[in-house]
């Protein structure tokens, strides 16, 4: 099971409590104990992040920061997730999505690279994908993808 420390530094409205966060992360398949920090933040933050950690212009929804422990030192911690909430308010809304649907999503998706997975090729991304899916419907959410490619 992964334990989230949940941070929240923007206006809470439109973002889940924390007990839902948790619930996403407890759907998410790990072998023994792990640990994340969440930090849900605003527009101004997320973009500075993605611009200083990806050379990426605008924010993001999701970034993930792998915890890195020199050899031989080992730790629950798995990694930081940033998750900026203006995104994905605004994504879900564009995209016709049951926000909480793609609070869950970008929640899932953020611990399954904290966890080693990738979607760089096509068929990591293809693994991670149906690991995806496989997790939400779990939760009682539809497949985020066949959303997208409805446009539903």
């Amino acid at each position: 099971m992964i334990e989230l420390d949940i941070q929240y530094a923007c206006s809470r409205r439109g973002v889940p409590a924390a007990a839902s966060f948790r619930r996403f992360a407890a759907a998410v398949p790990h072998r023994g104990r792990g640990a994340a920090v969440l930090r849900v933040v605003a527009e101004e933050e997320g973009r500075a992040l993605n611009e200083a950690w990806r050379g990426k212009r605008g924010p993001t929804n999701v970034l993930s920061f792998r915890s890195e422990t020199p050899p031989g030192v080992k730790t629950a911690h798995l990694g930081d997730l940033v998750i900026c909430a203006p995104v994905v308010l605004r994504e879900a809304r564009d995209q016709g999505k049951d926000p909480a649907a793609h609070w869950a999503h970008m929640t899932v998706h953020g611990l399954l690279h904290l966890l080693g997975h990738d979607h760089a090729t096509e068929a990591e991304a293809a693994r991670m994908e149906s690991l995806e899916t496989r997790i939400l419907v779990r939760l009682g959410y539809a497949d985020p993808y066949e959303q997208e490619s409805t446009g539903s």
